[in-house]
């Protein structure tokens, strides 16, 4: 009985920590270049305690699931969809480096290349500046190319290179802002094998049908570990009263 009731008030605690992540992701489903959170439950023993029967669950977060979403054509200049692995480093406020797959762009009151989130889009060279009244492209390798708008078409003039990166999966993590980061804090060289396709925005790898059943699946589980703790509770009352009787 003492190990059902820990196991059945940690499991419906984490099973509820479970349901948020799992909330997460389907509100996440239509963001661009999101990456869904995988979670898992493990049992851990109770340290330093008299009974080895006692244990808790824990919802471990495993990772991130990096399946590539769906590309869909915008036909919008700024907009860049990564095809396969790899991703496009920005810099943040504070001067570090971080890596994002939404390729919804713009350009700032300075002409300063950024994300829609406001970070800036780094280039071999550091920030990519775009002059205005200009039609911009983005290559397949990243170059970024202005043609002035009103002429005659022409050569374009080059204004950088996207810094596109392909860390290893196991060396990068997911920070609160929802961009990703290196777990070392060493920023990634650039890697020429990563390709962009212009005109597209990927979206996001969350499959709202699985999101569901796990939901669903995940309420039925809490009413489980409930169950248990009423059965745990029954079970002590009436082990009381036959103590009593005695």
């Amino acid at each position: 009985m003492d190990r059902m009731i820990y196991t059945a008030m940690s499991g419906a605690k984490h099973i509820l920590e479970k349901q948020a992540t799992t909330s997460h992701n389907l509100a996440n489903a239509t963001t661009t270049g999101f990456r869904a959170q995988l979670d898992s439950f493990r049992a851990v023993p109770v340290l330093n305690s008299p009974s080895p029967t006692r244990s808790f669950v824990v919802d471990s977060t495993v990772g991130t699931d990096y399946t590539p979403g769906a590309i869909q054509q915008t036909g919008r200049d700024l907009d860049v969809a990564v095809q396969g692995k790899g991703w496009i480093s920005v810099q943040l406020e504070d001067g570090s480096e971080a890596f994002t797959r939404d390729g919804s762009l713009k350009t700032n009151e300075n002409g300063i290349l950024q994300t829609r989130a406001g970070a800036t889009v780094l280039g071999d060279g550091g920030p990519i500046t775009v002059p205005p009244d200009v039609t911009v492209s983005v290559a397949k390798d990243g170059t970024v190319s202005a043609i002035a708008a009103g002429f005659k078409p022409g050569a374009a003039t080059v204004l950088g290179r996207i810094k596109l990166v392909n860390p290893a999966e196991d060396n990068i993590v997911r920070g609160d802002d929802g961009l990703f980061r290196t777990k070392d804090g060493n920023p990634p060289d650039a890697d020429a094998s990563v390709a962009l396709v212009g005109g597209a925005l990927e979206g996001s790898n969350v499959s709202v049908v699985d999101a569901m059943v796990d939901m669903i699946s995940l309420a039925r589980q809490f009413e489980l570990q409930m169950n248990l703790l009423k059965n745990a509770e029954s079970n002590e009352t009436k082990a009381a009263q036959l103590f009593g009787l005695s």
